[in-house]
Parts: C-alpha cells; structure tokens; sequence
C-alpha cells in the first residue's frame, strides 16, 4: 500500500504532459484523454513493477503509443457508413503562432503522425520508435520522410511567414 502514494505523485506531476503527449499522437482532445486514462488504469495495475524500475513515463508513452496503434488499426478494418470531413477540426484552436503545423499533422497518415511525434516531440532515436511501434528501423525512416515531404508541401516555408526571400 506504500506505492499508492507514489502512484498518485506520478499521475497529479505527470498527467498533464501524458494528455498533451495523447493529444500529440490523436489529433484530438476526447481521444486524448482516453488514451491518457487507459494508460493510467494499465499502469497503475503494473506499477510495483514499473515502480522498480524507475521508469514510469516512459511506460505510460510506451502503452498509450500501442493503445493508439490498436485503435487506428481496428479503424482501418472497419468501414464507416458516413462520409469524412474534408478538413480536420479541433476542438481546441491552435494558437496563431503555428501556422497551419496541427491541421497539417492531423491530416497525415496515422503512422507517419505517431513516427514525427516520437521522433520530433519526444526526441526518440529510429530505434526507439520501431520498438516502441512494432516496425523495422527502415520504417519508420520511411513513414518519416514522407511525413516531413507532405508537411513541407503544405506548410509555408520559414522565408515565407517572415517575409524574407529565399
């Protein structure tokens, strides 16, 4: 009953940064938060476990990136009735200062999104991320570099925003 204590440190310091992290990998605040708590519900089963080990974040990232993974992959076997939208829609705004970067992130592949999040938000080498997903090395370099192909032919270029020429 010790670790409970600790449990709760864990969820009340880290909880808004595993939602953000949830929000980074879905595109979208309900499914955020649903990843997040999933996550704490698996971890808090597992954590005299993971408590040992001292790597609790970590763990959470790890079940919330294969939550996302599961949900995406059961979405792609089904086949909706109804039309998509065309655009993405937030349901919280990004701020001005990004320029179009969520709607364009959202708009990827799901792959290519979790790839660039792993690699750019949560600075993991190419390794990491194809243990943390399931996929070879080769992969996720692939998923990256059409990721970053796709944003660049949306995105406005740095010279562009601030006016400058090339």
């Amino acid at each position: 009953m010790e670790d409970e204590p600790r449990f709760e440190e864990f969820v009340a310091e880290r909880a808004g940064a595993l939602l953000r992290y949830g929000y980074l990998l879905s595109g979208n605040p309900h499914d955020a938060a649903d990843l997040t708590q999933e996550a704490l519900i698996r971890l808090h089963q597992a954590w005299p476990r993971v408590r040992r080990k001292q790597a609790p974040e970590s763990y959470t990232m790890m079940i919330m990136s294969r939550l996302h993974i599961s949900a995406w992959r059961l979405r792609r076997r089904e086949r909706p009735e109804w039309a998509a939208p065309e655009t993405a829609r937030f349901d919280t705004p990004p701020s001005d200062s990004d320029d179009g970067l969520w709607e364009a992130l959202a708009a990827l592949p799901r792959k290519q999104r979790a790839v660039l999040v792993l690699r750019y938000y949560e600075d993991l080498s190419d390794t990491e991320i194809a243990d943390v997903l399931g996929i070879s090395r080769g992969t996720v370099r692939s998923h990256a570099s059409l990721g970053m192909a796709k944003l660049r032919s949306v995105l406005p270029s740095p010279s562009e925003i601030n006016g400058s020429p090339a």
